[in-house]
């Protein structure tokens, strides 16, 4: 059972997962084109998710123009998970559920949990007996161990840049010169 409750901050920000990873600072995030090169995404992917809701920044939000989107570590970890299972053909409605599923179940051990799916529904299996039983029953045609792909975040991140949220965003920071 996850450590995540609705009386938690992080609960209201939308997490998807709190265990297996370590904690973040809530100031530290990754610029939008920083998040899309990371995930393996456009930009414009990356700005269509965070407007429908479906990945949004958990860091900073847009808030208005000239402001930037700060994407956390988790965020990008399931930008990467959803390009995924775009990628295997699974419908954006579906992937959209999955990742709905996921926000109300939490995960206990990240980096033990596969995503497997039929080719139209995703299943989550937090244990090799769940994902044989799967299997076995001829619903799994495939899976996504989100211990790999969360490695994979953590290396293509290493070499990219953190920004850490300035009090003033940079449209904010123009009006201030501006004014002056």
């Amino acid at each position: 059972m996850s450590d995540l409750s609705p009386h938690d901050s992080r609960y209201d920000l939308g997490l998807l997962f709190t265990d297996g990873l370590p904690e973040m600072d809530d100031a530290v995030g990754y610029r939008g084109a920083v998040a899309a090169r990371a995930a393996g995404i456009s930009y414009r992917q990356l700005d269509y998710w965070a407007r429908t809701a479906l990945v949004e920044p958990t860091v900073r939000s847009a808030a208005g123009s000239g402001s930037q989107r700060l994407y956390g570590f988790r965020d990008i970890l399931v930008l990467k998970l959803v390009k995924r299972l775009l990628d295997t053909g699974i419908s954006l409605q579906q992937i959209r559920t999955a990742v709905n599923q996921l926000r109300e179940s939490g995960v206990n051990d990240l980096a033990q949990t596969t995503l497997m799916s039929d080719g139209a529904s995703v299943y989550l299996c937090t244990s090799n007996d769940e994902v044989i039983d799967l299997v076995s029953r001829g619903q799994g045609v495939f899976g996504i161990a989100v211990g790999k792909v969360l490695r994979e975040v953590e290396s293509s991140l290493i070499d990219l840049d953190t920004q850490t949220i300035d009090p003033m965003d940079e449209l904010a920071a123009r009006r201030a010169v501006k004014a002056s």
